[in-house]
């Protein structure tokens, strides 16, 4: 006689995904910005950079595309300023 494991199982699982969810780390803006810098300086492997900061490579890898898209982003409007208030510095 063969027991099913239907209903009762889901519950179980259903508070095991709550633990898990609830006790996830949360990363500052601080730390994700210093393990990106870490990786884009290549002194190790994002690999091993991944298993010693307790992160997934694509979560590392998330981060990094945000970093160089906001730093393009913020260069690209620092140009655009530069150039429309070239003027004001200008001296007489």
């Amino acid at each position: 006689m063969k027991q099913k494991s239907g209903p009762g199982k889901a519950p179980a699982e259903q508070v095991l995904k709550d633990i898990r969810r609830q006790t996830r780390r949360q990363y500052s803006a601080e730390e994700k910005i210093r393990i990106v810098l870490d990786g884009l300086r290549g002194e190790e492997n994002i690999s091993e950079l991944c298993r010693r900061e307790g992160i997934a490579a694509s979560m590392y890898y998330g981060w990094s595309k945000e970093f160089l898209e906001a730093g393009k982003r913020r260069l690209a409007g620092d140009t655009a300023r530069a150039a429309t208030s070239g003027e004001e510095g200008s001296p007489s």
